[in-house]
């Protein structure tokens, strides 16, 4: 069985699933590998606008690295150039990606997580950076994309005692975006993929680098980052289709160019 698999399940949303059930879909050095091949795949395909990121079965979206690869020495390996942790949680992408989280999201699986752009959860979804219970550390990003994503003072709180955080609660304080019964997190993730892709695509990608960039820049370096993609998108086709498809009445037909 593949480690990882890639479909389309609507138009122009594909569905990226880490296939290692039997170890909670824990990371190894295959899979770090395909999944950085897949998002290089994926940013090279003008047909693909959204990615929903998921673990097979209920039980763990991701257990992070598994630990097999590490007592044997090959944590490193786990690491790839371009995308880091899972070959993913660094990966330059310009898609957008949407964790479909079941079960556990548990240290370097948390990371895949909050590298997402948005994070769909079922009920019974956990969230933990547990690194600091084994004399680790959460170095694939999570102890600062947490306490970009919670209150900063819950972050130092998840980090500092490796304590898990339910979905509920995570929904609560805006970690994850929608909260869903058990096993309907794909559906739904498909389902919010389905109300972005009724967007402009290019507008949508221009529109989130910039919101990517929020928490990093100052206001008028932003301001004129909005103002760049705003003179990218005005020559573009998708320009002139959105005003035209309103004032004709009809859905817009985008070309993404």
């Amino acid at each position: 069985m593949d480690v990882l698999t890639v479909e389309r399940v609507a138009d122009h949303v594909a569905l990226v699933t880490m296939r290692r059930p039997e170890t909670r879909n824990a990371v190894d050095v295959a899979m770090a590998e395909a999944m950085d091949r897949t998002v290089k795949r994926i940013e090279a395909d003008p047909d693909i606008w959204i990615v929903v990121l998921t673990g097979e079965g209920t039980q763990a979206f991701s257990a992070g690295a598994d630990l097999k690869e590490v007592a044997a020495g090959r944590l490193d390996d786990l690491y790839t150039v371009d995308g880091q942790f899972a070959g993913f949680v660094k990966h330059p992408r310009q898609k957008l990606w949407i964790a479909a989280v079941e079960g556990y999201a548990l240290a370097g699986g948390c990371e895949i997580a909050l590298a997402c752009d948005m994070i769909v959860a079922s009920d019974s979804a956990i969230f933990s950076l547990p690194e600091v219970k084994r004399g680790l550390v959460a170095g694939a990003g999570g102890i600062y994309r947490l306490a970009r994503t919670l209150p900063r003072n819950i972050a130092i709180e998840m980090v500092a005692t490796g304590g898990r955080l339910p979905a509920e609660r995570a929904c609560h304080l805006g970690m994850v975006n929608r909260l869903v019964r058990d096993g309907e997190a794909v559906a739904e993730a498909v389902l919010l993929a389905g109300e972005i892709t009724a967007n402009a695509p290019l507008a949508v990608r221009e529109s989130v680098a910039v919101t990517r960039q929020a928490l990093d820049l100052d206001d008028d370096t932003l301001f004129e980052l909005g103002l760049e993609a705003q003179r990218r998108m005005m020559r573009t086709d998708d320009f002139q289709e959105g005003p035209r498809a309103f004032l004709e009445k009809r859905p817009p037909n985008w070309q993404g160019r």
